[in-house]
């Protein structure tokens, strides 16, 4: 199966990284458009024409089937994008929100970029106590690997949440890529969600693995980034035309 991933930049490379570890035998091509992140900030009218350049650039590799690798376009304009398109499209958040309406949280706690808690897309759809947290600063920072004031910035964020959470979902896809820095901060205390554990509870594999990595902007930071990521030295990164 060739499956295609798309997110605004690096974030996706998160989702990606999980469905190397637990379906490695298919092809994956991924898409991340580091020329217009972020996406968090942008407009609806913008974000849908950003989505639909993505999601051409995926079909046009001739994959089997796309994973909307970021929370601000699976908030805003995945139900949109299902009826647009005939290949199976799968969003990053509707699969945590299944998880997190079967789990015992009472007192749930949700990180993402300005537009996906615009949409109150958790709080809406999820029958517990959620606290919706925008953290706009993080996504830039994460991009651009400039990380050294990351932990007085998400004191910043979460100091008036900290003692109130049964467990935090990271309802960006970047927000792994700082995984470590929030666990400290919670000191280890409470589960941090990464939905891209969530996506699917089981996919074929099949016999032929294969990565090829586009991006829409290519830099020395963003194929070292890559590469830690991934923690893969040999990933076969290519401009998009």
């Amino acid at each position: 199966m060739k499956i295609g991933i798309f997110d605004s930049g690096l974030g996706g490379l998160t989702v990606l990284k999980t469905m190397l570890k637990k379906y490695p035998h298919n092809e994956y091509i991924y898409y991340g458009d580091t020329l217009n992140v972020p996406y968090g900030n942008k407009t609806k009218e913008e974000l849908l024409t950003l989505a639909i350049n993505d999601i051409e650039f995926l079909v046009s590799k001739q994959v089997d089937m796309i994973i909307i690798a970021c929370g601000t376009i699976s908030s805003t304009h995945y139900q949109y994008l299902l009826t647009k398109y005939s290949i199976p499209i799968y969003d990053i958040i509707s699969p945590t929100i299944k998880y997190l309406n079967q789990s015992s949280f009472k007192h749930i706690g949700i990180i993402a970029t300005h537009n996906t808690i615009s949409s109150h897309i958790f709080k809406n759809s999820i029958d517990k106590e959620v606290f919706e947290i925008e953290t706009p600063k993080l996504v830039p920072l994460i991009e651009n690997n400039q990380l050294d004031n990351l932990d007085s910035i998400l004191s910043e964020y979460l100091n008036p949440y900290k003692n109130n959470l049964d467990c935090l979902v990271l309802g960006c896809t970047h927000y792994p890529i700082i995984l470590d820095n929030i666990n400290k901060y919670f000191s280890n205390t409470i589960p941090i969600i990464d939905m891209s554990n969530y996506l699917f509870d089981n996919l074929t594999n099949n016999t032929k693995s294969k990565l090829t990595i586009y991006f829409s902007k290519i830099t020395p930071m963003i194929i070292s980034n890559t590469k830690r990521i991934l923690n893969n030295d040999k990933i076969n990164i290519k401009l998009s035309s």
